[in-house]
């Protein structure tokens, strides 16, 4: 008996909705499936494929199935409640325990085992769509297990409990840096004639394993000389408590290597910070925050390993068990590896050590002396990044499993080539909605976070205006988030904040209540008397501004040059205006990757999207 692992303990199945379990046994074996107090039967095709339709059913639970073939399964503790599928890469991807700075104590009460999740393996595939899910498990939103959920569908979920108490199923499809082209079927990707030699290409077994063969290689062997070649790790090893740092030079943490003699080194740098400490701070655990680091770091305090981070995006959270640090001077030692960009102490985030409710700043002079210099090393080729791979490894496979609605959180692997992406993103819904044979599936999506990455041509900002664009397919919405991102990280630790405005855009487009679930959209413009009047969908009880005047509204003329322009809220109607332009043209909000100044909102407190009228 073979079933795909989605079907096992704990599962949460969809109400109100025809539900189908599926298998594999031996070929033309009675199958029987007990179900609440109900029994159904059939018999395996000559292959051994076989299906069997349960109907549908309110939500509840717990309920057990019994499966009997050539052998009997059991499946215990399922619920029936709402399905929902959340994909797209890192920032859906990103757990509970890396918003923990924000939302700690939050979480330490969380006890709901009636909101799960499934983590679909990650895998990817390119000669065919695979039938079955093997490997995973279905968890709960109780200790030890929800810090492992995804940030974004947990907080969308127990806003759903919260307000309809129902069972929510979570089947968590996300994989950090993939591009939207990875999770469309070869199919639809081939109408485009823009990836088929790619297709053609990753369907070479002998290319794609010596591809991966040579970039292993390749990564081991720049490691193993770094390694060799480190003057800190040889003796007295530059991370060892006691060692004289009188020929050391002076760094400014935190603080980017640029404009110093480190700017173009790729290779180990060490840094070492002293710091004092009384009796009563060292009796307990303590946690070190170090911020973000470019790229990867290896991290000491008096001699002893505490922590290692392999690439830049993570936050550096480090427990210090107790014992490490002791009364008077401590040492704290960081090797920093720099791969492929210019390294850094990333600013404006946390460095600093916490002891018993006892915070010590870790900012300021640092010494630092060069351990290696190497080569760049390559990154590697990134095969779940390839288009069709995630769709036919983890998507395609799930086609039996019934959903409510799917959550979608992805571009920014699509920002080098913002372009188009509305196309692309529609070819993907209609694929989704095709596997599970719903033209009105509920596509709910996250627009852009605000990101500040020097950008001259904008193009987190062209990209959300591609997602802007994306409205007019059915049955979708989006939550616009340029007010809860972080300008110096690409995963920003308020989730809380996108999985609420997500459940409301539930709320209204899968659930049917008439709410204000989403911030102005602009609808029109009309040029009057030198000026341009912009007309919004979704302004709800009226327009307003966060706070001041009305900011990042620009206006142009003929010659489409962008000036920054005045702008006013009159009556449910946005007015914008420069002196020196006499006939615009054009109008455009927010359009920049990090509008933090950006202040329209509605009087329900839902942020404006970016936009442009060209």
């Amino acid at each position: 008996m073979k079933l795909s692992s989605i079907i096992s303990n704990g599962m949460v199945l969809q109400r109100h909705q025809t539900i189908t379990i599926s298998g594999e046994t031996i070929p033309s074996q009675t199958i029987q499936l007990s179900f609440l107090h109900r029994t159904y039967e059939t018999t395996s095709d000559r292959h051994g494929n076989w299906a069997i339709v349960l109907g549908s059913f309110n939500h509840g639970g717990p309920y057990v199935m019994t499966i009997s073939a050539d052998e009997t399964l059991v499946i215990e503790d399922i619920f029936i409640g709402d399905v929902w599928l959340l994909s797209g890469q890192s920032n859906m991807e990103l757990p509970i325990r890396r918003t923990l700075d924000l939302f700690s104590e939050e979480m330490k009460a969380v006890h709901n085992p009636s909101i799960r999740q499934f983590s679909v393996p990650q895998t990817y595939q390119f000669h065919q769509e695979n039938d079955f899910l093997e490997g995973g498990k279905w968890t709960k939103a109780i200790q030890n297990e929800v810090l492992d959920f995804s940030a974004v569908g947990y907080f969308f979920a127990n806003e759903l409990y919260k307000k309809y108490e129902v069972p929510i199923g979570l089947v968590h499809a996300a994989v950090g840096g993939t591009p939207i082209e990875a999770w469309i079927s070869e199919k639809t990707l081939r109408e485009l004639h823009v990836y088929d030699e790619e297709l053609h290409q990753n369907k070479d077994d002998s290319y794609v394993s010596l591809t991966k063969l040579q970039d292993e290689e390749r990564h081991t062997k720049w490691y193993e000389q770094l390694n060799a070649n480190d003057l800190g790790l040889q003796k007295p090893a530059w991370y060892e408590e006691n060692l004289s740092t009188n020929d050391w030079q002076e760094f400014s943490v935190p603080n980017s290597w640029k404009s110093s003699e480190l700017e173009s080194l790729r290779g180990a740098v060490w840094f070492r910070k002293e710091f004092q400490l009384s009796d009563e701070m060292c009796t307990e655990n303590a946690k070190l925050m170090l911020g973000t680091i470019i790229d990867a770091d290896d991290t000491y305090i008096n001699g002893t390993h505490i922590g290692s981070t392999a690439y830049r995006y993570p936050p550096r959270r480090y427990n210090i068990p107790a014992g490490i640090l002791k009364p008077g001077k401590n040492t704290l030692a960081v090797r920093v590896i720099s791969t492929q960009t210019t390294g850094a102490f990333v600013t404006d985030m946390p460095y600093k050590l916490i002891v018993n409710s006892n915070e010590i700043n870790l900012e300021g002079s640092w010494s630092y002396k060069i351990g290696a210099i190497t080569e760049t090393l390559d990154p590697p080729t990134f095969f779940q990044y390839k288009p069709t791979g995630m769709y036919n490894g983890m998507i395609a496979p799930l086609k039996q499993m019934t959903m409510k609605g799917v959550l979608w959180y992805q571009g920014e692997s699509n920002t080098a080539n913002p372009s188009g992406y509305a196309q692309l993103f529609a070819k993907l819904v209609h694929d989704w909605r095709t596997n599970w044979q719903q033209q009105d599936l509920p596509f709910l999506y996250t627009q852009l976070s605000n990101l500040e990455n020097g950008d001259p041509h904008h193009h987190w900002a062209i990209l959300r205006e591609e997602q802007r664009k994306s409205l007019t397919i059915p049955h979708t919405a989006m939550a616009v988030t340029i007010d809860v991102g972080e300008q110096n990280d690409l995963h920003p630790q308020d989730k809380k904040s996108v999985g609420q405005r997500l459940a409301l855009c539930a709320r209204h487009i899968a659930y049917g209540e008439n709410i204000v679930y989403s911030g102005p959209h602009y609808k029109e413009m009309k040029r009057i008397d030198g000026k341009i009047k912009l007309s919004f969908d979704h302004i709800g009880s009226g327009l307003v501004t966060k706070d001041g005047e009305l900011q990042a509204f620009e206006i142009c003329g003929s010659d489409l040059n962008f000036f920054a322009a005045t702008a006013n809220i009159k009556d449910d109607h946005v007015i914008v205006y420069h002196d020196q332009i006499q006939n615009p043209v054009h109008v455009r909000y927010a359009w920049s990757d990090n509008p933090e100044e950006a202040n329209l909102y509605n009087k329900e407190g839902l942020p404006a999207s970016p936009f442009t009228t060209e």
